[in-house]
């Protein structure tokens, strides 16, 4: 049995083509291995979305070019930057592009001498995540070309997955025992707009995926000039779909938006803000904002920092403008000192630590559902996710006590008891199913 060893790097998209490509090994013939020094093939899927993925994503194969084994780099970086790569490390085995993904077996199965690698088929995956709980993607590559952002130099321009294809899968993921699934792509809200007539559009994929019996369906990544007031109603009237909006912003400056090729104003967002609230009540909100983007100025900062305390994210994420060569940003002038992103940085991530905290302290007494995602029954602790955080730990925990045994993917409520500035504790009320 030949030894394949994968390591993956950078976002949830990039894990799914990490499940494709774990797939594409028979098991009588491989086994998987965390080792990097007893396997026989190392797969390092790369991300090269900002410059500090792109250094971990270097250090990742540096590590990794010593091993006995036969190296191969995947992913982003090597897409972007495949020639470079080619010469870089000569180490490696195999350099492949997104772009050369159908031909991705038969590079490996001449490789390997091994006939029977499989194809990549986004229907066939080993799952890396828990064993409740997978990321459902809906569509491939973005159209905003956002002057910020390599992501279409890299995977292309916007397409929407089959709707039959999609709901094959999340079917399947149901009847495998996933109970939450998490809808991505580059850009969750446009799916089907490439559609004839724009039909089926998300409100339909969501509507149709409600009918599969999951316990939570979450959206991730939502453009705020496509969210729709049918969208959020959809949303807001579901009790399977997440009553969670994942909103980048960006900025709240309307100067700043349009040097980043936005589509939306601070107006029409903060409006939209408000909106999501009156709609859908208990509503959480997470945004992503740039700090220090080339021209920002102290006002537009501040622009930020008000509109912050007006609408009260429950989550907020904040990342230094990073210049990615290749986009529209790159080519501008007046670029902010590397210190000063860094200020403005700590500076909202303070404003939000507030904010954060106040709204927590808000919830105590409040009920939550969710399903326990991480058990140790010997001491009685668990952990939930519910509505109020999304996976990969891009939010708050939330703990819970319990003297009732319960076990990963359960479905429980629980009563919130105490707050913390990003977290929150609570104890078990009962199990729903």
């Amino acid at each position: 049995m030949k030894k394949v060893c994968l390591v993956s790097l950078g976002c949830a998209k990039n894990r799914i083509d990490s499940e494709m490509i774990l797939a594409m090994f028979p098991a009588d013939r491989f086994v998987l291995t965390n080792n990097k020094e007893e396997a026989d093939l190392i797969i390092i899927n790369t991300c090269g979305f900002i410059e500090s993925a792109k250094k971990e994503s270097i250090d990742v194969i540096l590590e990794h070019a010593s091993c006995k084994g036969k190296l191969v780099i995947c992913g982003c970086l090597a897409t972007r930057y495949e020639e470079d790569i080619r010469r870089e490390f000569p180490e490696a085995d195999l350099v492949v592009s997104i772009n050369d993904y159908e031909a991705f077996a038969e590079k490996l199965r001449i490789l390997m001498d091994e006939p029977l690698i499989k194809a990549i088929n986004p229907l066939r995956r080993i799952l890396t995540t828990s064993k409740y709980s997978a990321y459902l993607r809906i569509s491939e590559g973005c159209n905003h070309f956002c002057s910020f952002c390599a992501i279409p130099l890299i995977r292309g321009r916007f397409r929407s997955r089959p709707f039959e294809e999609v709901i094959e899968e999340a079917k399947t993921l149901n009847q495998e025992g996933i109970k939450e699934i998490s809808v991505i792509s580059q850009d969750t809200t446009l799916y089907g707009s490439d559609f004839k007539g724009h039909r089926p559009n998300i409100v339909d994929l969501l509507k149709a995926l409600e009918e599969i019996g999951f316990a939570s369906i979450r959206l991730l990544y939502l453009y705020p000039s496509e969210i729709t007031d049918e969208l959020i109603d959809t949303i807001a009237s579901s009790k399977v779909i997440a009553h969670y909006f994942d909103v980048p912003i960006q900025t709240a400056s309307n100067r700043i938006l349009k040097l980043m090729h936005r589509l939306d104003d601070a107006d029409s967002t903060r409006l939209l803000l408000h909106r999501i609230r009156e709609r859908c009540p208990d509503a959480i909100i997470r945004t992503t904002l740039i700090a220090g983007f080339s021209g920002e100025q102290e006002s537009d900062h501040k622009k930020a920092v008000s509109l912050l305390k007006e609408i009260k994210f429950d989550h907020m994420g904040v990342f230094a403008y990073s210049v990615e060569e290749g986009t529209f940003g790159a080519t501008l002038p007046h670029r902010c000192r590397e210190a000063t992103k860094q200020r403005r940085v700590k500076e909202l991530m303070e404003v939000q630590k507030g904010i954060s905290y106040e709204l927590n302290k808000a919830r105590v007494g409040s009920i939550q559902k969710g399903m326990v995602i991480a058990a140790d029954q010997s001491h009685g602790k668990y952990l939930l996710r519910s509505s109020y955080n999304a996976p990969d730990d891009i939010d708050g925990e939330v703990r819970f006590t319990s003297s009732v045994p319960l076990e990963e993917g359960d479905i429980v409520t629980i009563k919130i008891t105490q707050a913390f500035v990003y977290d929150l504790a609570g104890e078990f009320i009962e199990k729903v199913e």
